[in-house]
């Protein structure tokens, strides 16, 4: 059943795409109605916080799925493709990313940039061509992992859209609590710790099927190498096994409104280019085949012993 949730969701989703608002304000509401009732400045209060925010939502989508089945099975595949097509978002973002690659591929430099700068939230009014595929990469490889690869292992570790509900909020709190409230002090820090715990695994997981799918032994050295350097160390693995697997140049200094942030290099190989955005949307295709037929290899095996 999970493979068949799977595929009908991102059937749908490449359909009819959901408006992410419809998701993202809740969540925003939620978080700030947690942090309002719960933030007394103490650690504690922040570990509270966060399993208010989180467990109820999983416990709630695990009971409808233990109910429906009870009732009828393709009423429990209906609640896990209402709560996959909530959390899972293969599209999340892919319109930013499609424009930009459209755009550099007609030679709209400035409509590339402002897309680029819309998408990520920072001005970028002189970017090359280069450097706005280069972070279009980047958006991609690590949306996939965040918005498609982290959700799919949640929800297949855990009974029925249980695991995808809380990645999905636990992702959210981790954002919404230190980058777009920043100062919220322990809680920000306890929600990017406990999302950092929930996506150890994931992210290397991630990191396999990039290399697997990709060039292996570039993607494994730029991993064990690069990876650590990331702000981010996690999405470090996701981009340093991406960017070995496309034989590509990512991260490097950018000017971002006015500033050049001075951001390590990740990969090898060329410079991104406009060729490269078809070849990371390649790779992440592939991944997700990858997962797909690996979960087809699972549950014939179940099936025949």
């Amino acid at each position: 059943m999970s493979l068949v949730s799977l595929i009908l969701v991102l059937v749908l989703e490449q359909w009819r795409p959901l408006d992410r608002k419809l998701v993202a304000e809740p969540l925003a509401a939620l978080a700030d109605f947690v942090e309002e009732h719960f933030n007394a400045g103490e650690p504690r209060h922040a570990t509270i916080g966060w399993c208010v925010a989180v467990l109820p939502a999983a416990v709630l989508g695990w009971a409808l799925y233990a109910a429906a089945s009870w009732v009828h099975p393709l009423l429990a595949l209906a609640v896990n493709v209402g709560a996959l097509y909530l959390t899972l978002g293969f599209r999340q973002g892919s319109h930013h990313f499609t424009e930009i690659q459209r755009a550099l591929k007609e030679g709209e430099l400035d409509r590339a940039r402002a897309v680029l700068s819309e998408w990520r939230g920072v001005a970028y009014p002189s970017l090359s061509s280069g450097e706005v595929a280069r972070l279009a990469i980047e958006g991609a490889l690590t949306g996939s992992h965040r918005h498609v690869f982290g959700v799919m292992f949640w929800f297949l570790i855990l009974p029925g859209p249980a695991g995808a509900i809380a990645y999905r909020i636990a992702a959210f709190l981790a954002q919404h609590w230190t980058d777009t409230r920043p100062g919220l002090g322990a809680f920000g820090e306890f929600a990017r710790k406990a999302f950092a715990a929930m996506d150890w695994l994931p992210v290397r997981i991630t990191a396999v099927a990039f290399a697997i799918v990709g060039d292996f032994e570039d993607a494994v050295y730029c991993w064990r190498t690069q990876a650590a350097r990331w702000f981010d160390p996690l999405l470090g693995i996701v981009l340093a096994s991406g960017a070995g697997a496309l034989g590509v140049r990512l991260g490097m200094p950018i000017a971002a409104n006015g500033v050049v942030e001075d951001r390590p290099e990740m990969g090898v190989g060329e410079d991104a280019d406009t060729a490269f955005l078809d070849s990371a949307i390649g790779l992440v295709w592939r991944a997700l085949v990858l997962w797909l037929a690996m979960l087809a290899v699972i549950g014939i095996a179940g099936t025949v012993t």
